[in-house]
């Protein structure tokens, strides 16, 4: 290949990674139809799922419990949002051995774009630099599609196109072969939702050629904002240039020593001065430390390492040092040390890690209880309550209010998954009708937050027929501002009320 003056791009696709994610913890999956959820219930919504299952009809969006209907085979699970971030970063760190800038993408985890230029000096040809990136990923169990091209939208489309390509990298030598594979093709693999393809595919709308054919304006207000950047991506109206991911920033530690040291205990004190601060440093990065190699460097150029691991992660600098105390006490330091190298890898800390190396804020409950008391006797005794769960059918039911004479103390746990958090109304608030063709004009909070523009439901809550027969269908509907309502329905009545909002 001959070399050309105009910069590389690559794009590398990890296709469905977190997927990949949930069959390397579960690898008796892989011979069935396999899906990533948003939550483990019949309501969740398919997130990712594999081929087998799309043979079967399986798409994402849909619901858990339809998808179960199609195929009873079917295996699925919750995919951590941690644990991807995690795994994004890790890919970044092991693709920065082969160019040193990297840009994960943040829509699609598990694409990422690489700076391919100047690469010829070390590699015969990009052929053979792709070739050596997919199977570096793939040694550590991860399936990619590659492409080298010249342009973000065109080098993207490319990879998410070429699934079925067993080996290497799919390269163009010039921008004009990159510009016509890329109208090629297939639009439903540019990541595109099921419902914009949906639209599109009724307007005979089947290529990336079509797609860019489309006026931009009508675009984003058809099909909203990630179909309009996309357009604008292929079309050439938004560039953007590469932001690549910030070099990983080794945990260690240097020191150099006037004169060579020989007793141990003031090498304690010496490795103490290093572990400190790198303590301190995967603290800020939420991190724990898994090991630390100590490296005593001698007079005549002789090495002494030392790996140094605790029995699990952890924070906890005396414990660490009395590990050092006892390796330092059975090493020889004959000459004496004059460099001192410490290197430090964490690992994602537990909260309960953080909490024991964070001192604990120190909280006055009887100064709280003295101001509670102010202003029960200033505005009346009934004033300061607190919420009590109760057993009960209707969600403004499932809670009372009592009065509250005294902070309790604080009994923290750790939960599984984080609750969704809502803004109750206790009196519900009467909505606009519904209009037939919503999202075109339901003006759910007022003209400043927009029309909805999608919504979520129904979830049908019915009973009371044992005191007042209540049918309602809720929804969670998403205005064109962001923000996020709890709507319903009352069939009884036959109007809409406002529950509450997402916090």
């Amino acid at each position: 290949m001959k070399r050309c003056c105009v910069d590389r791009l690559a794009c590398i696709e990890l296709p469905s990674l977190p997927l990949q994610l949930l069959l390397q913890d579960q690898p008796e999956w892989k011979g069935f139809p396999c899906a990533v959820v948003d939550q483990d219930k019949p309501n969740g919504e398919l997130l990712w799922v594999n081929e087998k299952a799309r043979r079967l009809g399986i798409l994402p969006g849909m619901r858990y419990g339809s998808a179960l209907g199609l195929s009873s085979e079917l295996r699925a699970a919750e995919m951590p949002a941690h644990r991807i971030e995690d795994a994004v970063q890790k890919l970044v760190e092991a693709l920065q051995k082969f160019s040193p800038y990297i840009e994960p993408c943040a829509e699609e985890p598990g694409v990422f774009w690489i700076d391919a230029s100047g690469l010829l000096h070390l590699y015969e040809s990009l052929d053979v630099w792709g070739s050596a990136v997919r199977k570096a990923l793939s040694a550590i169990g991860y399936v990619s599609i590659m492409s080298v091209g010249f342009t973000r939208f065109g080098t993207y489309a490319i990879a998410k196109a070429s699934r079925y390509k067993k080996e290497g990298a799919v390269v163009f030598a010039d921008p004009s072969q990159e510009l016509a594979a890329t109208r090629r093709v297939p639009l439903l693999r540019i990541g595109l939702t099921p419902k914009t393809l949906t639209l599109l595919n009724k307007l005979a709308v089947r290529t990336v050629e079509d797609f860019l054919k489309l006026p931009a304006a009508g675009i984003k207000r058809r099909f909203g904002d990630h179909a309009h950047r996309l357009h604008q991506l292929g079309t050439g109206d938004l560039w953007a240039p590469l932001q690549p991911a910030p070099p990983p920033d080794p945990h260690e530690r240097v020191l150099d020593l006037d004169d060579e040291e020989k007793d141990s205990e003031k090498l304690l004190f010496l490795v103490k001065r290093l572990l400190d601060p790198l303590l301190l440093r995967l603290l800020s990065k939420g991190q724990a430390l898994l090991e630390v190699t100590c490296v005593f460097e001698q007079e005549h150029g002789e090495t002494l390492t030392e790996l140094i691991r605790p029995a699990e992660p952890t924070l906890d600098a005396a414990m660490l040092m009395g590990l050092v105390r006892l390796r330092l006490e059975s090493m020889k330091v004959h000459p004496g040390v004059t460099r001192l190298v410490m290197k430090a890898l964490g690992v994602r800390a537990t909260v309960e890690q953080l909490r024991l190396f964070v001192e604990k804020p120190k909280r006055d409950l009887k100064a709280a209880n003295r101001a509670i008391a102010r202003v029960r006797a200033a505005f009346g005794n009934d004033v300061v309550v607190r919420a009590r769960l109760e057993n009960g059918h209707l969600p403004e039911a499932r809670f009372s209010y009592e009065a509250m004479t005294e902070v309790p103390e604080a009994q923290p746990r750790v939960v599984p998954r984080r609750s969704l958090v809502r803004y109750f109304k206790p009196t519900p608030l009467l909505l606009p009708p519904r209009p037939a063709r919503e999202p075109d004009g339901w003006l759910v909070r007022g003209i400043s937050h927009g029309p909805v523009s999608r919504s979520v439901g129904p979830y049908v809550l019915s009973g009371g027929w044992w005191r007042k027969e209540v049918e309602r269908d809720y929804y969670f509907v998403e205005l064109k501002s962001g923000s996020l309502c709890w709507v319903y329905y009352d069939k009884r009545r036959r109007r809409w009320f406002m529950q509450g909002k997402v916090a």
